[in-house]
């Protein structure tokens, strides 16, 4: 057994909101010891963002020779392109290969210690992590709990088999002929339709009446319109019930309350994730919860004197972005910096086809509704850039007071639109108002434009529509 570790800060978790954490915490001066059973980066970099991106970009290039094949803007190819979807998964771990390596090399320079195991409280400030040499024990004056989350189980419809998560449909060596995928949310559409774009015939349940219901209509209307022209069956207000006694095919009931049996050589369920809250010892350190998830302030900080819980543990948005901005302001609380987290926007991406991206409110939001708010569009068909790349689907929405002009909410979908997500974000976290956008040239041509002539049309005098 080796000796007790002792230790200013202690996390919990090797994703983006405990690796940001102990790397902050390790610039500024802490010693931190980083507890991680898995590979470091968390389930976006090893499981979830990074590697279902690079599935979905080479989906992309393979959907486009694919076109080509009957001619696409001059060039044609003489045969179909084949596809080695186990030649695929392995480019894609070489990414994740890359990025995990270098998050191990980030905290090595920050001299933060990574100990390898599942880590179980006994307090509030001691765990004992199962290593592979051993038990070992570590105590901390701090713990930052960046634990994350993992895929939803349906109970009728447990993992295993035909039945898959994302991790799983990530790792596939061969194409599913025939994919139906439970729930409509983005990693369900994204998924569906990367599938789709390799070939897979792909079939979509959803509860609602509706995709990607966290976004307005609008706003999803021309993903909608991708799935019909590209032959996805959309099943709407449609419950899974359960496998048939065939294992390749699902039952559903319909709107209706019919019941009909959809053949299918993979089922992904992809109805949410869950914060990682059991198997740790989260019982025997006396912190509140807050419904599934624990409760923390506008700090992070637990019930629990310094101890302290990021990212998905504490609630939506479950996105990396927000889990690593809260592992950042935590490392500086310890050191002493005074800091909150009471950000603007997080904004969200939907890597679909086309791209969905939003920061603030959307005009659905109650607090967008009535005569005192803007709204105006400006659409990527009057888009030179966007033309050029033949993605003239789409467009570029702002929401402003009426009064005072300030922006409260952005959105845009169409083609690459998740690049516009920063420029967004930072708009509102600066208070702009529509002139500030107005007054910005935007480099020609690109698809920023967009957002510029948004706000000159919210501002009643648009150029190029």
């Amino acid at each position: 057994m080796a000796d007790h570790i002792h230790t200013k800060v202690l996390v919990i978790g090797g994703g983006p909101g405990g690796y940001v954490a102990a790397i902050r915490a390790g610039q500024l001066g802490l010693d931190t010891v980083l507890v991680e059973a898995d590979k470091l980066g968390g389930t976006c970099l090893i499981r979830g963002c990074i590697p279902s991106k690079a599935i979905i970009n080479a989906a992309g290039h393979f959907e486009t020779m694919t076109r080509a094949v009957s001619g696409l803007h001059g060039m044609k190819l003489a045969a179909a392109p084949t596809l080695d979807l186990a030649e695929l998964v392995r480019w894609k771990e070489t990414i994740v290969k890359k990025l995990s390596g270098g998050v191990a090399a980030l905290l090595k320079r920050s001299k933060v210690r990574v100990v390898e195991g599942w880590a179980v409280f006994s307090d509030a400030k001691t765990c004992t992590v199962a290593t592979r040499d051993g038990p070992q024990t570590i105590s901390a004056e701090h713990v930052i709990l960046a634990n994350g989350s993992k895929p939803v189980a349906l109970p009728f419809l447990p993992f295993g088999g035909p039945v898959i998560s994302s991790t799983e449909a990530l790792d596939l060596d061969e194409l599913p002929k025939k994919l139906v995928v439970v729930g409509a949310g983005y990693i369900g559409l994204e998924l569906g339709i990367a599938f789709r774009k390799l070939g897979a015939e792909v079939t979509i349940v959803e509860a609602l009446d509706r995709i990607l219901p966290l976004y307005d209509a609008e706003l999803v209307a021309p993903v909608a319109r991708w799935l019909k022209a590209n032959g996805v069956t959309l099943h709407l207000g449609a419950r899974a019930r359960g496998l048939e006694n065939d294992p390749t095919a699902l039952r559903i009931e319909s709107a209706d309350g019919q019941s009909h049996s959809l053949a299918a050589d993979r089922i992904l369920v992809t109805v949410g994730r869950t914060p990682n809250t059991e198997g740790w010892g989260r019982e025997n350190m006396a912190l509140d919860m807050d419904g599934r998830f624990v409760k923390v302030d506008d700090q992070c900080r637990t019930a629990m004197a310094n101890v302290w819980a990021v990212g998905d543990l504490v609630g939506e948005p479950m996105l990396e972005h927000k889990a690593a901005k809260q592992g950042d302001m935590v490392a500086e609380i310890i050191a002493g910096q005074k800091r909150r987290f009471d950000p603007a926007s997080i904004p969200a991406v939907c890597f679909t086809e086309p791209e969905i991206v939003s920061a603030g409110l959307l005009p659905t939001d109650p607090a967008a509704q009535g005569d005192a708010v803007i709204t105006a569009h400006f659409p990527f068909a009057a888009n030179g850039r966007a033309l050029s790349m033949d993605a003239g689907e789409g467009f570029v929405r702002v929401l402003a007071r009426k009064d005072d002009h300030r922006i409260l909410g952005i959105q845009a979908v169409g083609a690459h639109v998740a690049e516009l997500s920063a420029e967004f974000s930072l708009a509102l976290e600066m208070g702009a108002v529509l002139e500030d956008i107005a007054g910005t040239i935007h480099v020609h041509p690109t698809l920023s434009e967009a957002f510029h002539e948004a706000a000159l049309r919210a501002l009643g005098h648009a150029i190029h529509i």
